[in-house]
Order: structure tokens, then sequence, then C-alpha cells
């Protein structure tokens, strides 16, 4: 197994956007949250902002410039980009005409770039967000709202950049992706797994002798595996599954787009292609410039997929349109966006740029009382002690979600837990309570963790910030319960999951529920809390027996049998962490 090169793990995508700014500033700058255009677009322009977690490579930051995206959202390696990431990316890149966000169909992308478009339309910018739902693997035809993004994310954004470099208005523009979404499909197959930087295993291994079918673009395996098989076989299989999903109006002409997933190399795609191409013509479709090379990726996975848009006159003319981007060409753009070359960031700019974020916040007092400040200190404990935990937990963690999922679950929770215990400590170092300290946790939590995890933690401890705020209880069990459903009904509400899909929910709900009846009966603290953590953690293993229904394990819900729910295991514990620093000394449970 060859790792990926790095200099330390934690850091690979800052310092891999370091390089590619650095290469590419006459082309791109670099901005809170991703990249934009060197050169701005007109104003009058609509923005296509692009996203979603690192390791694809192209995608996303390689494809920004005249003709594609505006500007890119880069969130750490196979992690959704946080809220503010989206909504620093999206402000930079608008102008008058607005800004149209595009992602493909995942958890954390859908929670975080949602809240970023009401954001951006808060502050008077029209915004519209829409999800790329190309592969046909990952739901059936019936549920292709389900479906995952993978290589089809270029012909949508592609279709979007074009449109917009048009001139078309701001609704024109989101018709046309939303026009090019529907008619393209993907299927994608894994001849070996992905390794993440620092990891010692691959995220999956495909046994030997066979091809992993139907695989995603962060990591996961496939749905099901079949016999390794000769390029005229594979290039039978692919086209074979997605002309059964041709459009009932769709005409002769296709766009097509054969995709390398990070190892296979362009000789053998161009073997496939030779394969493919007969195939097409057999079926009576023309193939309209096709893209053979790497657009989408996977880190270093070694596999490739195959996308087909049926075109019309209208997506032909966008799929044919200019583009000039770091790494993507086609046809002569008017005006590159070339100037004179800029200098990237130095390390002390991008230093001043990054704490501009993370200011404490301004809406507590100053000068407390003792018991204000015994308070906050507590907070700041108790995520020190989260932060400390999440460290040892962090390798199991990754274990469990690579199961069925990317396995960065546990390295995003300890992105996040850091973030928090730093910024909860500048808040109390700031002279600010244990509320004020807790939303700057959530804030960070979720602004550094990025993905579903950190959207949801963020919104969590807001919400118990909030609740200890708003509703101030004498009996420290009843303000903890309180406390404790507030932070759960915002996950709730938030994520959509209920108890049984397989989720931190299925951990959360019974903490609450234990926590408030043992508060509701006259226990002490530690007694509450006590009760309420023995059933997280006896819900969290039962997860194990379940099959999950929403988020990326889904499609691979048979392989995810048998294994607790990493987001499950990880609240579990971390409530327990917290315990133990928040119930006073002498009050412990006989």
């Amino acid at each position: 197994m060859v790792r990926p090169l790095a200099d330390d793990p934690a850091r690979f995508v800052d310092d891999a956007l370091d390089g590619f700014v650095d290469l590419y500033a006459d082309q791109v700058r670099r901005v809170p949250g991703g990249v934009v255009r060197a050169t701005p677009a007109p104003a009058s322009e609509v923005a296509v902002v692009v996203g979603g977690g690192s390791g694809h490579y192209p995608a996303f930051c390689g494809l920004v410039g005249p003709g594609y995206a505006h500007g890119a959202v880069v969130g750490n390696v196979f992690t959704s980009p946080s809220t503010a990431d989206a909504v620093s990316v999206g402000a930079a890149a608008a102008g008058d005409a607005g800004v149209l966000l595009l992602t493909g169909n995942y958890a954390g992308d859908v929670m975080n770039f949602t809240l970023a478009r009401d954001e951006l339309r808060a502050r008077g910018i029209p915004a519209e967000f829409l999800v790329v739902t190309d592969d046909v693997a990952s739901a059936p035809v019936d549920e292709a709202h389900r479906r995952r993004g993978i290589a089809g994310d270029h012909v949508v954004f592609k279709v979007a950049g074009a449109a917009a470099a048009e001139g078309l208005s701001f609704d024109e523009v989101v018709a046309a992706a939303r026009h090019a979404n529907d008619r393209t499909r993907t299927l994608g197959v894994a001849f070996d797994g992905c390794t993440l930087p620092g990891a010692d295993q691959p995220l999956f291994t495909v046994p030997e002798g066979t091809v992993g079918l139907g695989v995603g673009i962060h990591g996961e395996p496939g749905i099901g595996e079949m016999a390794a098989c000769t390029a005229s076989e594979l290039a039978a299989l692919l086209v074979e599954r997605l002309l059964t999903e041709k459009p009932a109006d769709a005409g002769p002409r296709v766009g097509v787009v054969l995709n390398g997933l990070g190892r296979t190399k362009y000789e053998e795609l161009f073997v496939l292609w030779r394969a493919v191409r007969p195939l097409l013509d057999a079926a009576g479709l023309h193939a309209v410039q096709p893209d053979v090379g790497e657009l989408v990726t996977s880190l270093d996975m070694s596999g490739c997929s195959l996308t087909l848009v049926w075109l019309d006159d209208d997506l032909e003319r966008w799929w044919c349109a200019p583009a000039h981007t770091p790494a993507y060409r086609r046809g002569h753009v008017g005006s590159t966006g070339t100037t004179a070359r800029v200098a990237a960031p130095s390390a002390a700019e991008r230093t001043v740029e990054a704490s501009a974020t993370t200011t404490p916040s301004q809406d507590a007092a100053r000068v407390l009382d003792p018991t204000d400040a015994a308070e906050a200190q507590v907070v700041v404990a108790a995520l020190a002690r989260v932060q400390e935990l999440l460290t040892e937990l962090e390798p199991e963690l990754g274990r469990l979600d690579a199961v069925a999922g990317d396995g960065d679950h546990g390295r995003g929770m300890l992105r996040g837990a850091s973030a928090a215990a730093e910024a909860a400590a500048a808040a109390a170092d700031a002279g600010h309570g244990a509320v004020a300290c807790l939303r700057d946790a959530g804030r960070a939590w979720a602004d550094r963790a990025g993905g579903t995890s950190g959207v949801l933690w963020g919104a969590g401890i807001g919400a118990v910030a909030h609740a200890l705020a708003a509703r101030p209880v004498a009996d420290p069990s009843a303000r903890a319960a309180a406390a404790a459903r507030a932070g759960v009904a915002a996950v709730v509400t938030l994520g959509g999951a209920q108890q049984g899909d397989k989720t931190m929910v299925d951990a959360a709900e019974p903490f609450a529920a234990a926590f408030e009846q043992a508060a509701g009966a006259g226990g002490t603290l530690a007694a509450a809390w006590d009760a309420a953590i023995e059933a997280a953690r006896t819900a969290a293993q039962a997860t194990a027996d379940l099959r999950p229904r929403l988020g990326r394990a889904r499609p691979l819900a048979e392989r995810s049998v048998g294994t607790p729910d990493p987001g499950a295991v990880s609240f579990a514990a971390i409530v327990a962490a917290v315990r133990s620093t928040v119930v006073p000394e002498g009050e412990e449970t006989p």
C-alpha cells in the first residue's frame, strides 16, 4: 500500500490548496473557504459556485474559470465544507445577478449549502442550491432524488457555467442546471480502494479477482461485486446499464464522460473508450465531444465511471461551449481571465484572515459574577476533555465509518472538537460566560469540521447555549435535562433523522429522554447524567442491528448491519466525557 504524500495529514487540504493557488495565481485567488476567479466575471453574470470535500481533483477548485465555475468551496477530504465556507465563497463570487450553489447529493453538503443559500438570501444576494443525482447505482429510478452525485457533477457544473457565461437570467441558469441533472446518468466501478492522507490502510479493498460495482467518490465500496473482466466486457456492462435509463424523449446525441477515479491511467481509459465507442454507435447514439480523463476523482482509487447526458439543442450548445480553467479546457474563450501573476497570500496573511472568522462572541457581558466565571471554566474543561477523548477514539471511529462510508468520522469529529475547545477557551479568556463560550464553541465546531456531523454538532451545541440562556432553572438536573432536549431537538430538526435511521439520533434521543425522566423523578444531577449515559450507550450499540436509511451509508445498508453507527457511538462517548467535568465534586452517584 502506498500512502498519499503529505507533511502533516491534518493540514493536507490547506497545504494542497496553498500549492494550487500559487501555481494558478493568474487564474484563481484564495478566499476563506475556497477559491474564486482571479479576474471576476461581469457583475451582470450569474455566479456558479461548486463545491464539496477535497480528494476529487480536478473537482472542485480545478474547475474555476471562464465558461465554467466562478468559485469553488473546498472542504476537508471527503467532508462537506462548512456553512460559513460556502457563504464566504458564494458572497465573494457573486455579482449583481445572484449565485447558484451546486454540489453532489450528500447529507453534509445538503445541510451546509442549504443554510448557506439562506444566509446569502438574508444578505440580499439572490441564491439557489441544487444537487447532482446522477449515480444510478445508489437508488432506483423511482427514488432518483436520493441518488448520489458522482462524475455527473462535471456535466451539470459545465452546463450551468456555460449558461451563465451566455448571459442568461438567474432563473434560466438554475433551470439549465436542473435540466442537465435530469438527463445525466453515471455508473462507476472500482478495482481497488483509496487511502486517506495519514492512514495505514485503504478505506476498503476489492477481493482478488473481482470488481466493485456501483462505487461512490468518497471512498465508499461498491454496492456489489462481480468477476474481474476485460475492457470490452466492462464497456458492455457500463453502456448497457446506462441505456436502460435513457429518457423517453431522448434524441440520438449524447455527451459522454469516461472518468478515471485517481489511479486508473489514461492509457487504460483510452483502451476502455475504444470499446465504449462502438457500443454507443450500435445503439444509434452519437457521442458529442466526449471527455476522457480525470474529472471527478476519489484520491488514489483505482477505478472508473461512465457518464451519459442525453442532449437537446440547448444542452449540446452548453456542453460544447468554451471553457478555460486550471484543469479543464474546451474551445477558445474570448478572454481567459489571465492577468498579471498575483502572489499567493503569505502564511501571516492567511492566519489573520482565518482569525477574523473566529473572534469570541460580543453578545455576552464581560463583567461576570463568580458563578458565571466558574461555569465558563466548566465548559472549557468539558470541551478540552472531549478533545482528548476524540483524539483517542479517532482511529476506531474512522474504522466504524469506513464499513459503509468514507471513514472520516473520527477525523472530522476531532477537527470540530478541537476548534470548539479553542473557541470556548478564547471566549472565557475574553471574559465571557458559559453561554457565550458554548455559542462560540458551536459555531467553531460547525465551521471547522464541516460535513454532516459538523453542522449537526454545531447546531446542537448552539441550541444548548440558547436553552441555558433563555430558560434558567434553579434545579441543576432540570436545567441540564432542558438543555439536552433542546440540543437533540435542534439536531433532529436540521438533519431530519428519526430513531431507527441509524444515525446519532438513535443515541441522542434516548439520552435526552432518560435525562428528562430522571430529572423529573427528582434525581440528582449525577444520577440523571448516569441514567442518560447508560441509555445512550445501550442505544448506540443497538444500532449495529439497524440498516441505515439516510446518508452515505444508505446505498451500502447491508454492509452496515453488524456494525454500530459511528455517530451514535461518538455521541455516547462524548456525553460521558462531558459528565466527568460538569458534575460537581461530592455529587457522584454511590
